[in-house]
């Protein structure tokens, strides 16, 4: 199993479109074996789902994420637990564990009323998860 954190910090990022690092852990028999940090470097919403496709992840751990990253990762066979904050490695050992607290219908808003702009530096309405540190 490989998973996926969207990654600042050591904490799990806000909002996977502007996701800058990803960490990434290689599962076997309930431990994690291996993990990495990687740049996404500077690739954006869509091409995040093909970046996370190239490193064999079949699932990922995220704060908000709006409907066409959700579609495009569930196209490349990627399980979605959306809606988590706090420690990322903490936040892997509870999925392992089953244990995961995660909301799925965690998104945001924003994605959802088909503005399609680049919502980079500004408050833009994403409720309570806030969707990273604008």
């Amino acid at each position: 199993m490989v998973i996926a954190v969207t990654y600042e910090d050591g904490q799990v990022f806000q909002h996977f479109g502007h996701s800058e690092y990803f960490k990434i852990y290689e599962v076997e028999d309930g431990k994690i074996r291996k993990s990495e940090v990687y740049g996404t470097d500077g690739q954006g919403h869509g091409a995040l789902a093909d970046f996370l496709h190239g490193y064999a992840v079949d699932s990922l751990i995220c704060g908000g994420i709006g409907g066409g990253a959700r579609n495009a990762l569930a196209e490349m066979g990627i399980r979605l637990y959306p809606g988590v904050s706090g420690n990322a490695d903490e936040a892997v050992e509870a999925l392992i564990d089953g244990k995961l607290s995660y909301d799925p219908d965690t998104v945001c808003s924003h994605h959802e009323e088909g503005h399609g702009h680049d919502c980079g530096g500004h408050d833009h309405g994403c409720g309570e998860h806030s969707c990273g540190s604008h």
